[in-house]
């Protein structure tokens, strides 16, 4: 019988090159990639030196749709723009972390050739996670869209008033907040800015979207938990010196003005991330968060 095809024969690999670690480490990941056989695809715009690589250069919007796999180099943020790449042409991708926190890339430079081979192998976790999709609606101009893994952030821009804006939830009414802002966070977005407005880390694979406000300024304004299938609309209060502005993973989606409604519901497509055949979700979380550090290092042992 035929060996059956290998994974992943041609990669896209990103990352930002103005990051001379993640150059580095880019150069250092195709030529293992090559040498292992496969076709390397890198962003065109990029002026790394991959010496006697033999790489690919295409623009970046057509890497995921010629690709089987995207390898983002970098911190989460470099995740965020992959899986916003990767998503819509239904590719998974892989984080080789050169960033600080590092909660989705979870494969650190020293280990690099080790668990891409294992990936490249097939031994992996596949891991789907779901994506937000935010609609800026205003009278009179065409609607601004974007998608997130993260969260989609409304907060007060050019001004130091708070903001008074409504929550609607599925079409009911749900609040009325002053405060500077609101978070939309994804199970995956719940350990990012959520986390810091007070909202709770949910496990990755919950079908469920946190609304975190920020800063609010009435104390009884929490965190609430909906399920992810819900339709969130935010709208402006009319009040004078009220400027917001929305982003969705960082990246802006413009500004948020009396009139206007911020739609957020499921993103058409999830994105699928891969991990080492040993990712262990709660070891990320006790690494990252620095869970059990002084004399409650390890569970509790009973002797016999």
């Amino acid at each position: 019988m035929p060996a059956p095809p290998r994974p992943f024969q041609t990669i896209a690999i990103i990352g930002n090159t103005r990051d001379l670690r993640v150059a580095e480490t880019l150069q250092v990941l195709a030529a293992h990639l090559h040498s292992r056989g496969r076709r390397v695809l890198i962003d065109a715009a990029t002026s790394i030196d991959y010496r006697d690589v033999a790489v690919e250069r295409m623009p970046e919007a057509d890497l995921c749709p010629t690709a089987d796999l995207l390898v983002a180099v970098g911190g989460d943020g470099s995740m965020l723009h992959a899986a916003r790449l990767a998503a819509p042409c239904a590719i998974p991708v892989l984080g080789i972390n050169r960033g600080r926190l590092g909660f989705l890339a979870d494969i650190g430079p020293a280990e690099l050739g080790p668990c891409v081979d294992e990936i490249l192998a097939g031994r992996y976790v596949s891991d789907q996670r779901a994506m937000l999709q935010a609609t800026l609606i205003s009278p009179g101009a065409p609607d601004r869209q974007c998608s997130g893994l993260n969260d989609v952030v409304l907060q007060k821009w050019q001004t130091g008033r708070i903001l008074d804006f409504e929550t609607y939830i599925d079409g009911r009414y749900v609040n009325t907040h002053g405060g500077d802002g609101l978070v939309i966070a994804t199970a995956t977005g719940s350990t990012a800015y959520a986390l810091s407005c007070g909202g709770p880390i949910l496990y990755p694979g919950l079908d469920a979207v946190v609304l975190a406000p920020i800063c609010p300024h009435t104390l009884s304004d929490r965190p609430i938990v909906v399920r992810r299938t819900s339709v969130i609309e935010v709208r402006l209060l009319d009040r004078p010196d009220s400027n917001g502005q929305v982003t969705c993973d960082g990246v802006s989606l413009g500004a948020l003005s009396q009139g206007d409604r911020l739609i957020v519901q499921p993103a058409a497509a999830n994105v699928t991330l891969l991990h080492p055949a040993d990712h262990d979700y709660y070891r990320t979380l006790r690494s990252k968060l620095r869970w059990g550090r002084g004399d409650r290092t390890a569970p509790y042992q009973t002797s016999d």
